[in-house]
């Protein structure tokens, strides 16, 4: 901070740990518009990553606990405070889990697909084709407890037998549509001032000669021909996710991408979020497939499918590492064909998916820490003025709003006061 008490704030991504930081810096106390200036750099557009494809699923079981409950509580004040039920699709909700045994589908869905479909990558064998996301987590599974099918949940077919455990209920559970989210603490933050700059590759952070404190940024304008541009920067916060170590090179973060759908139901379905484990008849692939068999040609599968507000649900299968994560977020190859699996595999269990329509086949790539504790990394890196925001593995909208409330706390105060986590400290793996 300058003798004079001006501030230059640089934060770097527009997913939902950038804007939620923007937004937190905007509304901490020590904020002085007249002082301080606040600008984001997104490489390509807000939301446009695993921020804006994610389920949005909020639990109070989430990991990691010294995160959790402090962004719960924030989503629901949030919401309260701008309107988020309408706005962002904000709702508490049930969830649980159900084992049932998929039907065979007389053909693969031919539905209409809008947007833009990739193409299938990857090499045959790779032992990475299918990754759990780990939303399954112990403690998450410790919550279950048998209570049957609800009689709301009549969009699954009693043909499949199925059997229901909840893991949570409406007082520990709730979700957000994460693409709104995202967007509307971008456009809350820009209200207050934020200079939001998209196009702006960051190409350096720029640290001062005895590489003791951070100086500037420089990134490249897309919208100009590429120019290079410095921003000068007091503080600067590295929330870019996966591409977090490709800006500075020291954090240990890797990708993981995950597939996903979601489809207009062929009428509306009561608001439950489902972990499945499906017994699934198709064939199974010789791709390096993870997944198992159960007998008769049988395998089994897991994808989790979020009913949305708006008659719309969500759907998404294992991840996988067979494309390396590409330069930027409007370059990820999205697999035609892990799509296709995902709603064959959804469709077995509910007529209404089966008849509805496939309105998006998407992919995105997750952060994960690869060494220490594998939570996220939120705080101090050692460097003056330098912080981390990343590394949140599935959770992330789950706990932007209290990641960023943290690091408003770090960049005014010194250190975090809302919640205990120095488990989360960067320097701690760096």
């Amino acid at each position: 901070m300058a003798a004079d008490g001006k501030r230059n704030i640089v934060v770097i991504g527009g997913g939902i740990i950038g804007c939620t930081s923007a937004y937190y810096l905007t509304r901490n106390p020590s904020y002085d518009p007249s002082k301080h200036t606040i600008t984001l750099l997104e490489a390509t557009r807000v939301a446009g990553g695993a921020s804006g494809k994610a389920g949005g699923l909020l639990a109070l079981w989430a990991y990691p606990s010294s995160i959790v409950p402090l962004s719960y509580r924030l989503h629901k004040e949030l919401s309260a405070e701008h309107g988020g039920e309408e706005r962002w699709g904000y709702r508490a909700i049930h969830v649980g889990q159900v084992d049932c045994k998929g039907r065979s589908l007389e053909q693969s869905s031919k539905t209409k697909v809008k947007g833009k479909d990739g193409e299938m990558n990857g090499e045959n064998g790779d032992m990475e084709a299918h990754v759990s996301l780990q939303k399954r987590s112990k403690e998450a599974l410790g919550k279950l407890r048998a209570a049957g099918m609800p009689a709301e949940l009549d969009w699954v077919d009693p043909e499949c037998n199925p059997y229901y455990d909840e893991m949570g209920d409406p007082s520990t559970t709730a979700q957000v549509h994460p693409y709104q989210f995202t967007t509307s603490m971008a456009d809350l933050a820009k209200e207050k001032g934020v200079d939001i700059r998209v196009g702006a590759s960051v190409s350096s952070i720029n640290f001062t000669k005895d590489e003791q404190g951070v100086e500037s940024v420089t990134y490249e304008d897309k919208n100009n021909r590429n120019k290079k541009e410095t921003v000068p920067a007091t503080d600067i916060i590295i929330s870019a996710g996966p591409w977090t170590r490709s800006v500075y090179s020291p954090a240990p973060i890797a990708a993981l991408r995950a597939h996903s759908v979601t489809i207009r139901p062929s009428r509306p379905v009561s608001a439950y979020a489902l972990f499945t484990h499906i017994k699934y008849p198709g064939k199974q692939k010789d791709n390096g497939s993870k997944s198992s068999r159960s007998g008769r040609g049988e395998q089994i599968v897991t994808p989790e499918i979020y009913a949305r507000p708006k008659n719309e649900v969500y759907a998404c299968g294992e991840g996988d590492r067979l494309v390396p994560l590409p330069k930027s977020t409007d370059l990820v190859e999205c697999d035609e064909s892990r799509c296709q699996d995902i709603v064959d595999h959804v469709s077995s269990t509910s007529d209404e998916l089966r008849n509805g329509e496939v309105t998006a086949r998407q992919a995105c790539y997750l952060p994960n820490v690869t060494s220490g504790s594998g939570g996220p990394l939120v705080g101090h890196t050692g460097v003056k003025g330098l912080y981390m925001a990343a590394g949140h593995t599935c959770w992330g909208i789950q706990n932007g709003p209290g990641t960023g409330k943290l690091i408003s706390e770090f960049v005014f105060d010194g250190e975090a006061k809302s919640a205990k986590v120095k488990g989360l400290d960067p320097r701690l793996v760096m």
